[in-house]
């Protein structure tokens, strides 16, 4: 099969310019990027076509093992495929969860079997598994998880000991999901009280409350600074959150945070629309919180945008709000809310690669990924930014069946994209599948 392709014409946006420009992809790297090249192999001609950085997504719920009802990893590596991502990091609570080395192992084989996107997997953390997390290889492994008060079972870290033992000895970023436990089950009961089991969803933002983002958050942040431990908080939600973080350059910063899909796209207004469907944890939260997260992505306190992509059947999803479970999927439609966002005048297209490649693959040490550069790993996804595209159950390629986003015209369209150099979806069609990875990082 030939490893020759050779992108031509194309407005390639990378590092915070926009060059037409042609580019050669051989043996799964850029060999040649310039004007005029000679054409090798299968030649596409992208004129009109704007060809950028394959998305890494550093929070990603792919259900496998033990949940594969709500999908697999084999299912949601496709969906990312078909909305440019080309990397996925997959967090820790499955079943069972990835709490030792072994297990962790176990879902690297299942992913070099069936990852149609390049993986990490995240090292899930409890009150007793220190020596776990003290063995890991950094080389390997993308990071550690912290439920940080917001979780069940094992994954429940709520030890004050075992805590400082985590951020003191782990050889990797510790990643935390912030949300103050005593404090959502406190305000359930009240809602419970005054509503019964028929608690309206657009609750959820009360609920699962800024103020129990706000304590959480700040509670990580002073263990990082009293270990000088390295921390990424996952999922901001608040305006509040935000002055808990610098706007200094990535490359100063060992506290960091990020924005999700949802949280990026969404306000509590489209509860009267979409009702569970975008029920997820942290809560959507205020049309004001909303646009200071975008803001704070510009300004550089938040790093960059993630999915956090958690798919559920339609049937759970349905229920009343008691017993919907949250999550959302959106991996299939990062890049589209993102385009529209630009679109909106809210960010620069530009800046797109920095937000969901770049700062990325810097945060992590990813080893030549997230830049269009000669001798990287060519992961790239071309789009049209004058097609219109309506999500639909039919275009949607989520296990779940399902999008949040179904009915949404957005105003460009994923047309192909590129893993390791293949040609591996096109104009909705998957030509190549299983093209993953394993990421290395350089520390």
């Amino acid at each position: 099969m030939n490893n020759t392709i050779t992108i031509k014409n194309s407005k390639v946006v990378n590092e915070g310019q926009i060059t037409e420009t042609d580019i050669i992809i051989k043996d799964g790297r850029f060999e040649k990027i310039g004007s005029d090249l000679e054409s090798e192999g299968e030649v596409i001609d992208a004129a009109g076509l704007f060809l950028m950085p394959g998305i890494i997504d550093d929070q990603c719920h792919f259900r496998e093992p033990g949940l594969t009802e709500r999908g697999s990893i084999k299912t949601e590596s496709l969906s990312a495929v078909a909305g440019g991502t080309t990397t996925f990091m997959d967090m820790p609570n499955v079943l069972p969860p990835t709490l030792n080395l072994d297990l962790w192992k176990d879902k690297i084989s299942i992913a070099e079997q069936n990852a149609s996107a390049n993986f990490s997997f995240y090292m899930g953390t409890s009150n007793s598994n220190i020596d776990e997390i003290k063995a890991i290889n950094p080389k390997e492994v993308c990071g550690i998880k912290i439920f940080m008060g917001s979780s069940t079972g094992d994954l429940h870290v709520d030890s004050e000991d075992a805590l400082n033992d985590l951020f003191k000895e782990s050889p990797v970023i510790i990643t935390t999901h912030c949300e103050d436990d005593p404090m959502i089950k406190a305000m359930e009961q009240e809602f419970l009280a005054k509503y019964g089991e028929k608690i309206p969803v657009e609750m959820h933002t009360e609920i699962r409350s800024r103020e129990a983002c706000l304590k959480s958050s700040k509670k990580a942040i002073e263990l990082a600074e009293k270990h000088n431990a390295n921390l990424h908080i996952l999922h901001l939600t608040t305006k509040e959150e935000i002055g808990l973080f610098s706007n200094k350059p990535l490359s100063e910063k060992t506290i960091t945070a990020e924005v999700c899909i949802p949280h990026l796209y969404f306000s509590r207004d489209d509860y009267a629309t979409k009702g569970t469907l975008i029920k997820c944890n942290p809560s959507i939260k205020e049309a004001s919180d909303r646009d200071a997260l975008r803001q704070a992505l510009l300004d550089g306190y938040i790093d960059y945008v993630a999915t956090d992509h958690a798919p559920h059947p339609l049937e759970g999803k349905s229920n009343d709000y008691m017993t919907c479970p949250s999550g959302v999927p959106s991996v299939q439609h990062t890049l589209l809310v993102l385009l529209e966002l630009v679109r909106e005048g809210i960010y620069s297209l530009n800046d797109l690669p920095y937000y969901l490649s770049h700062k990325v693959a810097d945060r992590f040490k990813i080893i030549d990924r997230g830049y269009i550069r000669e001798g990287y790993w060519a992961d790239c996804v071309l789009v049209d930014l004058e097609r219109k595209y309506t999500v639909t159950k039919e275009n949607t390629s989520y296990f779940c069946g399902w999008s949040p986003f179904e009915g949404d015209t957005f105003n460009s369209k994923v047309i192909s994209t590129f893993v390791n150099g293949r040609h591996a979806y096109n104009e909705g069609k998957f030509l190549e599948t299983n093209l993953g990875v394993q990421l290395e990082f350089n520390r």
